[in-house]
């Protein structure tokens, strides 16, 4: 008899509720629209969206009163009844705010009809936020992994120099806060690649950061970030690669020049590229190193930015400013870096050879006494000597060697 007692009030608090669902309705969205400002400020679609949340609750509470055990899902399907657009309005803080108004207006209403009806509303208003929660995690897993895939997509556009009308809009979709000079960092994968962390240590740079991860390789794209108060030169990106080269994995570390924008880093992915294929030629090449260091080996692979860069900063900077310097760093180079071998040649005295040198530093930024910067100044002068009047001043003793026997 308990058990018909128990049985028949619960069919009549049922009835009961959905008598009064509509009211119930009624009065959330007053108490919404005088408790919560975000809520009377929203355009009217979005207030008759969240309307339809809080009724799809209330409607779904008396099912999940009815069978508890057989519906497990009904607290999820409350958001289904909210367009898409509204997860991206309302923020999972003011969700939980709209549930918990619902809960105290429908409290209010059943007061006098008993405990159990009470802590059914406060129990299904638990599962009711844990189904939010993850509706919302839901959500930002969909957009982390959408913003992996289109940051995949918008490196490999620099790294093949691919870019469309549609790059700046999709570098803005992923939150790029970078301005003015822009650099590329090459170097290999880790085997734990933690690319959180990787990020953590750009933003405390001060430079914000695309990075792609193809196979065995792991590419940045670092921009400047406007920061309030810092120093708006910032570090060089040299130091920048420095300071994240515990990120990669071991092996070489290749730094392309820095571009005006990102709208140019393919020109610096080029560089970066191209002397990341070559940096195992030098044997004791840093990491990181600056792409501009392995301009010979780049060239020797048959890279046309390579000899471009080498004749442009090296060869006509030296012919415009004076031929005497031309002459005087091919004649060092070819006598081993002797100075007074080359004074013999040049019939001057050996300080003229030192001063012409210091003056060949001055102009190009480059020092002929190191044996490295030695090797890239002989790589441009031939480069910038090839197809121009300067190789028929070579050209006898290549005659001369042409008779000799095979």
């Amino acid at each position: 008899m308990a058990g018909n007692d128990a049985s028949s009030d619960k069919s009549e608090t049922l009835a009961w509720l959905r008598r009064i669902s509509g009211d119930l309705a009624t009065a959330t969205l007053g108490r919404l629209e005088k408790t919560l400002p975000w809520y009377a400020d929203m355009p009217p679609a979005r207030r008759s969206a969240v309307g339809l949340v809080a009724q799809a609750g209330i409607t779904s509470f008396i099912q999940w009163y009815e069978d508890p055990n057989s519906t497990p899902w009904i607290a999820a399907d409350i958001f289904a009844a909210a367009p898409r657009e509204l997860l991206r309005s309302v923020s999972l803080t003011q969700t939980l705010q709209l549930i918990r108004v619902t809960v105290e207006v429908t409290e209010e209403k059943v007061a006098d009809r008993g405990t159990h009806l009470r802590e059914a509303i406060l129990l299904y208003s638990r599962e009711v936020a844990f189904a939010a929660a993850d509706v919302y995690a839901r959500a930002a897993e969909a957009r982390g992994l959408w913003d992996a895939r289109l940051e995949a997509l918008v490196v490999d556009s620099i790294l093949t120099g691919e870019a469309d009308e549609e790059l700046p809009s999709r570098i803005a979709a992923l939150g790029w806060h970078g301005h003015g000079e822009v650099a590329v960092l090459v170097g290999t994968t880790p085997p734990q690649f933690d690319v959180d962390q990787l990020r953590r240590t750009a933003r405390k740079l001060g430079v914000d950061a695309l990075i792609g991860v193809q196979g065995s390789r792991l590419v940045l794209v670092l921009g400047r970030a406007e920061h309030p108060g810092r120093d708006e030169q910032g570090l060089p990106f040299l130091q920048i690669a420095r300071n994240l080269e515990p990120g990669f994995g071991p092996g070489h570390l290749v730094l392309g020049p820095a571009v005006p924008a990102l709208v140019d880093a393919g020109q610096s992915a080029r560089a970066a590229l191209a002397g990341f294929a070559v940096a195992r030629s030098w044997r004791h090449a840093p990491r990181p190193v600056d792409a501009d260091d392995l301009l010979p080996e780049r060239a020797l692979a048959g890279d046309p930015l390579a000899k471009q860069t080498l004749v442009e900063k090296v060869y006509r900077p030296l012919q415009t400013h004076s031929t005497d310097l031309v002459t005087t760093l091919w004649s060092y180079l070819d006598n081993g870096r002797s100075l007074e071998a080359t004074a013999r040649e040049l019939f001057v005295h050996p300080n003229t050879v030192r001063y012409r040198l210091k003056r060949v530093t001055d102009v190009i930024g480059w020092d002929a006494t190191g044996p490295r910067e030695a090797l890239i100044l002989q790589t441009a002068l031939i480069l910038g000597a090839i197809g121009t009047d300067a190789t028929r001043r070579r050209t006898a003793p290549a005659r001369r060697r042409s008779h000799l026997p095979v």
